[in-house]
């Protein structure tokens, strides 16, 4: 069996593991860079290898960085199967198709308004391309051995980080090895805790929050404070989210602090119709996360659906108090540009970030103090308050992670550490070394390991 690493490495994105073995080439996650101008251009390269040849590609879960190069792949010649769990399936139904429709829609935007380098502007792939390979995807049950062929079996098992979210375990006859995806928290208010896997010969782990520990702070609170203090304001709160998981849980808050009056009941607006989509996953899949039906039901009711682009433009001209939520969650692009655009200048309002703004993205460059960012072809002066609750991450910390690994019953015989900025993963990987001594490697880009 070999491993090469085509993506997720010295990044939080762009997630691909070539995995081989006798005969077959398995593909672990199909995932788009993000951020950095060079990790991008990285999408618009020849894949390392041809998809062609590519026999099965196996998804940990459905977010872009982990699905979004799937079109592409399925453009570009692969005529295989995508196995996943039936929730990843139903959101990758929602999530890929916006993915392509947003694509169309920014290079429209370029050519319109000639911002763009290329003359044309073009779509990596588009909405049509999106929906063809929708065809090629096959549920696999959490728990259930699956045969791929050669003898070469998969099997899936909950990781807690979002609704289908799997830890995938890949074995021969000779070897095993265990793709943790995106591992989450065992105490996340929505999802379940991550489940216990005893063996692997070989580990693959992410390592986004590998140098930090969350804030113990409890997020509902620091939510109220965030909100009220920016209605005395007069403001408006613009919350740049993940349609998938992030989104949910800040809805869920939000009920149930009107619910305790913790805060006014002010108009709150979610400008996502993915986002919409996806609370309807929530609905058909109970029993995979902790929320009752009522929870549910009121989590789903917690926010005004924006559906048309008209309802969207008018919330520019609206006035505060109010909350807007709207992807994207790293401000990359959809429809919460428009309200940075709009809300970012006045410094009555807030733009407050959920999740880890990944380098070279709009959110990073916020986050760590940007007076202006381009939006448009046009840079926007940020004069709002500018404020991140990252305990909100569906994400674990180091702490989290290393409890995780001490589950299992063995060491692997080499852990790869992926999935991080390059001071977490290394810090994620001195940590695994000195307390565990664990054999470890933070793997480059298109490096090949044999695993024997």
């Amino acid at each position: 069996m070999e491993i090469t690493f085509l993506g997720a490495t010295g990044t939080v994105t762009g997630s691909k593991y070539l995995v081989a073995t006798g005969s077959k080439f398995v593909l672990l996650d199909c995932g788009l860079f993000q951020g950095f101008k060079q990790l991008r251009l990285r999408n618009w390269a020849p894949l390392p290898v041809n998809p062609k040849l590519i026999d099965a590609v196996i998804l940990t879960h459905a977010h872009i960085d982990h699905s979004g190069y799937i079109p592409l792949l399925v453009k570009k010649g692969y005529r295989g199967r995508i196995y996943c769990t039936s929730a990843t399936r139903d959101l990758c139904a929602i999530l890929l198709p916006d993915s392509g429709h947003l694509q169309e829609e920014e290079a429209k935007y370029a050519n319109k308004h000639g911002y763009s380098k290329h003359k044309p502007a073009l779509p990596l792939y588009t909405e049509k391309d999106a929906e063809l390979s929708l065809r090629r995807f096959t549920p696999i049950d959490f728990g259930r051995n699956f045969n791929l062929g050669d003898n070469l079996i998969t099997h899936l098992s909950p990781s807690g980080h979002i609704l289908g979210s799997a830890f995938v375990l890949l074995r021969d006859s000779r070897t095993s090895i265990l793709f943790s995806g995106d591992i989450g928290r065992p105490n996340d208010p929505i999802m379940i805790a991550p489940s216990i896997v005893r063996k692997a010969n070989y580990l693959v782990i992410e390592s986004t929050y590998g140098d930090r520990r969350h804030d113990p702070t409890d997020p509902q609170v620091a939510l109220a404070s965030i909100i009220n203090r920016t209605i005395k304001r007069r403001g408006v709160i613009v919350v740049p989210a993940f349609a998938v998981g992030r989104v949910q849980s800040l809805l869920y808050y939000i009920h149930v602090l009107k619910k305790l009056k913790a805060i006014p009941n002010i108009p709150v607006f979610l400008n996502s119709p993915m986002a919409a989509n996806v609370n309807h996953v929530f609905q058909d899949h109970l029993g995979e996360h902790r929320l009752t039906p009522a929870q549910c039901d009121a989590m789903c009711n917690a926010a005004h659906i924006v559906n048309s682009v008209e309802e969207s433009k008018a919330l520019n001209n609206r006035k505060g108090p109010m909350i807007v939520i709207a992807a994207s969650g790293m401000a990359t692009g959809g429809r919460v540009l428009h309200h940075l655009e709009a809300f970012a200048p006045d410094p009555r309002n807030t733009i407050l970030f959920v999740g880890f703004q990944a380098g070279g993205t709009r959110g990073e460059a916020i986050v760590n103090g940007a007076e202006s960012v381009k939006i448009h072809g046009k840079y926007v002066p940020v004069r709002a308050e500018i404020t991140i609750i990252d305990n909100l991450s569906a994400h674990a910390d180091y702490a989290e992670i290393m409890d995780w690994l001490g589950h299992l019953d063995a060491p692997p015989r080499q852990t790869f550490i992926t999935h991080g900025e390059p001071v977490a993963a290394d810090a994620l990987r001195h940590r695994i070394e000195e307390q565990l001594n664990w054999n470890c490697r933070v793997p480059e880009y298109q490096e090949m390991f044999r695993l024997r």
